[in-house]
């Protein structure tokens, strides 16, 4: 039934259905607003890359993380032995 996907003409009637929800006068704005939101997605999203790649990856092991004694177990229920 939905072999084909989306015909010319299911465009044209979606096209319809948007002008006349929300006006011809509308729709300039309404395109200009979304456009300006995508120009902003994509410069957040660049700037976030090369923050990404300018910052090198952290160690596995924290170097501020102290030492753990091996003669005494560590206490894992929260309580000091």
């Amino acid at each position: 039934m939905l072999r084909n996907g989306l015909e010319p003409w299911h465009l044209l009637i979606v096209a319809i259905v948007v002008i006349v929800l929300f006006g011809s006068k509308k729709l300039p704005d309404t395109a200009r607003s979304l456009g300006r939101s995508m120009r902003i997605l994509k410069s957040e999203a660049k700037a976030l890359k090369e923050e990404g790649a300018a910052e090198p990856s952290p160690p596995d092991a924290a170097p501020d993380a102290p030492p753990v004694s091996r003669s005494e177990p560590a206490a894992t229920d929260g309580r000091a032995r």
